[in-house]
């Protein structure tokens, strides 16, 4: 595990220190640089028409035995490639979104462990895949999905635009131990949230919890293309605090992407704050299992504990949309 972690991280690391000087052409030498490490079938799993509709779906929460998945599986590759594709996914994402990414993955093979015979064919970080809509490229889309239980990336590259929606991030367990330090992989999500709605005052929580439970994602895998009516507290209804809270808890999923991208995205976001909806579901008190939502002029997101069996706080699903650009259909028109 702890090998894993610091070939990753030197991954992420040499893969930013390019992406900050030109993230769209460090991503296109990666995704290059990985194709030309494989051989000819391994490149016929992995590649993609840009318009397959039927692989542009397929990604999903469950277990890889459970849902399959196309593309290349990690468990296939030799080290030398795995480090290369790892080396692509770093080069898409920020530093703190791939340290995100190896975390889930870490995860997995955790429950791999405590599952025994079953747990080996069903989790790990074997069990993830890389696959490449299109043909890398500076000017025309092409599209990058990597994931597997509990991680499913879309990254769609449209010239020096990086849309990750949609985006699937989840952990279980969502807090473990590796060499005595403790690893919560969607950590910030949790704190983040509880912390915005405990700064609201009993008149802005009253707007914002739901009088219903939510107890799963209401936009997860096979809901593409389907919409919500907002609900909670509308953030014009929010201090400057608030919202600036509630921007930073938005940033933990735009800004996985890489620092590029996710700074236009972000700027997104906030030019549509006042738009933008906070809604609540379950308690206020941090380590309760609690469901939120963030919704607003371009994105969806959902936080949802899993309420069946077990702890549900240490189970959790999200997603990451943009109902007007989700798999970058708006900026591929363009």
């Amino acid at each position: 595990m702890k090998r894993f972690l610091a070939a990753g991280l030197l991954c992420c690391a040499l893969a930013n220190a390019q992406s900050k000087t030109n993230a769209p052409a460090a991503i296109v030498a990666g995704a290059n640089s990985f194709l030309s490490s494989l051989d000819e079938a391994q490149r016929g799993k992995v590649l993609f028409d840009y318009n397959d509709a039927a692989q542009r779906v397929k990604w999903s929460n469950l277990p890889t035995s459970m849902v399959a998945r196309a593309g290349l599986k990690l468990g296939d590759l030799t080290d030398a490639q795995r480090k290369s594709a790892m080396s692509l996914v770093a080069a898409t994402l920020s530093k703190r979104g791939y340290e995100k990414v190896l975390a889930i993955m870490e995860g997995d093979d955790v429950l791999k462990t405590a599952g025994g015979g079953r747990g080996a064919t069903m989790f790990g970080r074997d069990l993830f895949y890389v696959s490449i809509l299109g043909k890398p490229s500076l000017k025309d889309p092409w599209m990058l999905q990597f994931g597997g239980h509990h991680l499913a990336l879309n990254i769609t590259i449209v010239g020096r635009e990086g849309i990750l929606t949609p985006t699937l991030t989840a952990a279980q367990p969502a807090k473990y131990t590796v060499d005595g330090k403790t690893v919560r992989p969607l950590g910030a999500e949790n704190d983040k949230g509880f912390a915005l709605i405990n700064a609201l005052d009993d008149s802005q929580r009253k707007q914002a919890i739901l009088s219903y439970k939510v107890a799963d994602l209401v936009l997860g895998p096979g809901h593409d293309g389907k919409t919500i009516q907002p609900e909670g507290i509308k953030a014009s209804a929010l201090n400057a605090s608030q919202q600036a809270m509630l921007l930073d808890l938005a940033g933990e999923w735009s800004g996985i992407v890489n620092e590029q991208a996710a700074a236009a995205r972000m700027a997104e976001l906030k030019a549509g704050i006042a738009d933008t909806w906070f809604a609540w579901s379950g308690p206020i008190t941090n380590g309760s299992p609690a469901y939120y939502r963030i919704q607003g002029p371009t994105v969806v997101i959902e936080y949802a504990p899993q309420q069946m069996g077990g702890d549900p706080t240490m189970h959790i699903h999200t997603i990451y949309r943009d109902p007007t650009n989700d798999y970058g259909k708006k900026s591929a028109a363009r």
